[in-house]
């Protein structure tokens, strides 16, 4: 890894081995611009439960919160373990945009002084729309503040590995 990020491999059978990989600062980019994200959780079972969910790619990891009674929490307790996604492909084609994956294990973040960096980083992205405030160990609306005692856990996913699809060079992989 060089000190900008990974450098991605180009997979020989699913794109043009000649292709240049896409620079690690323009995956990240894509990653931080991108407004919906997709997580898949493994339920108990093994079944998969997918969803969609605003998030913040900041610091090199992937944020998301939750409120505590949701499905994905009940998977994440018993199996870190996610793929997310997001995208660019419009109207389902394979052959515009680029779409990636983010594959790793979650871990909750807890440290107040980090919950505030990812507070002020969906604010920055999003405005007011997703204004949180830090309380105890998890986030609350900002317009919700003064009526609950329920926080919602925060999600950090560092990802081991990313994958790029589209974009003229078919699958690059850029591991950690």
């Amino acid at each position: 890894m060089s000190q900008t990020g990974p450098t991605g491999v180009i997979d020989p059978r699913y794109g043009d081995p000649s292709a240049t990989p896409p620079p690690w600062a323009d995956i990240e980019r894509r990653l931080q611009d991108a407004g919906l994200y997709w997580i898949v959780t493994v339920r108990a079972d093994g079944r998969p439960h997918a969803v969609p969910l605003v998030g913040v790619w900041h610091e090199g990891a992937f944020a998301f919160c939750t409120t505590a009674q949701e499905q994905k929490v009940r998977n994440l307790d018993g199996n870190p373990s996610v793929a997310v996604t997001t995208g660019t492909t419009g109207a389902g084609r394979w052959d515009s945009g680029v779409e990636l994956v983010m594959e790793g294990e979650v871990a909750r973040v807890t440290d107040p002084d980090r919950l505030q960096r990812l507070a002020d980083a969906w604010f920055a992205k999003y405005g007011d729309d997703w204004r949180f405030e830090v309380r105890g160990q998890g986030f609350v609306e900002a317009s919700e503040a003064a009526a609950t005692d329920e926080t919602a856990p925060v999600y950090r996913l560092a990802p081991g590995k990313v994958l790029a699809f589209g974009g003229g060079h078919g699958q690059t992989a850029y591991r950690f």
